[in-house]
């Protein structure tokens, strides 16, 4: 029997969630604070990506604010316009936290906020659509460059073809073409993207243009770096944060959190997390 109070969790299930309820007491005080609804995605971005997310947007009233602490080393374009598009009708206006890294398709997600939220180490980077090969991600850039150079190497040396075909075993001309697509496909994931931020049609176009070069055409590796100032010259709504605000030393506390436990970029660990949902899994 039971008189109707609420039961309680037990100790040991309490014990073994602790690190868990810590995160998202810290997120409690974020939003006290803020008066806007925090999730966090720590993660690549991949077709689970747009379920598990949905489940940190439940209950999320169309009237609040929604603050996104994103961590990702990037992954599918189109799949972070569905991510913005998901998040921008369930919010009354839409903030990007960047602690570390926001990647090619996760910067195509900040493109999509109304604000974008970075320190002097927070990082953007070109869009650069990324396939998975062998546990890691590659950019399609890498690809088409690595075939063309062993194409033209072996043209020069034909008794190094044994030596490239190995080296390419992971590549297979279907991979080759998607890489191609993806890319053709880079300059319109941006407008996409900038579609979903509020801004007006005119501004959007410009934008685009300016992003074209530093974040497409001009961007020779996956790992270029575009900081703060760089991002807000090209015409997003970056905020550089006072690192000793009350809410940005929140974050901080959150991220150095998923850090330890190994989150990207850190580890292998993927993180979503909200006030009343959490999904962790990976090495």
């Amino acid at each position: 029997m039971t008189d109707g109070a609420p039961r309680q969790r037990t100790h040991l299930f309490s014990a073994q969630h602790a690190d868990r309820y810590d995160r998202q007491q810290l997120i409690r005080r974020y939003q006290e604070l803020t008066r806007a609804r925090l999730i966090v995605m720590v993660d690549q971005v991949f077709h689970h990506s747009v379920t598990l997310l949905e489940e940190l947007l439940s209950g999320a009233s169309p009237e609040q604010e929604l603050h996104l602490l994103l961590s990702s080393p990037g992954g599918d374009g189109e799949v972070a316009v569905r991510l913005v598009r998901a998040m921008q009708a369930r919010c009354s206006r839409l903030t990007i936290i960047i602690p570390d890294m926001a990647k090619s398709a996760a910067t195509i997600m900040a493109l999509g906020a109304h604000e974008i939220l970075m320190t002097a180490s927070s990082d953007l980077g070109p869009v650069d659509p990324q396939f998975p090969i062998n546990g890691r991600l590659v950019g399609a850039k890498e690809i088409e460059q690595a075939v063309k150079d062993a194409e033209a190497r072996v043209a020069e040396a034909p008794d190094t073809f044994p030596l490239y075909s190995g080296l390419l075993a992971d590549v297979n001309m279907l991979m080759v073409e998607q890489a191609r697509s993806a890319m053709a496909r880079s300059y319109t994931l941006i407008e996409e993207a900038l579609s979903c931020s509020g801004l007006d049609e005119d501004s959007r176009s410009q934008i685009a243009e300016k992003l074209k070069g530093p974040l497409v055409d001009d961007a020779t590796m996956h790992g270029a770096t575009v900081g703060p100032d760089a991002a807000r010259s090209l015409g997003l709504p970056v905020t550089t944060v006072d690192p000793e605000s009350e809410s940005w030393q929140l974050i901080w506390a959150l991220w150095t959190r998923y850090f330890h436990l190994g989150a990207w970029p850190a580890g292998n660990r993927s993180v979503y997390e909200g006030e009343l949902a959490s999904q962790t899994f990976g090495q």
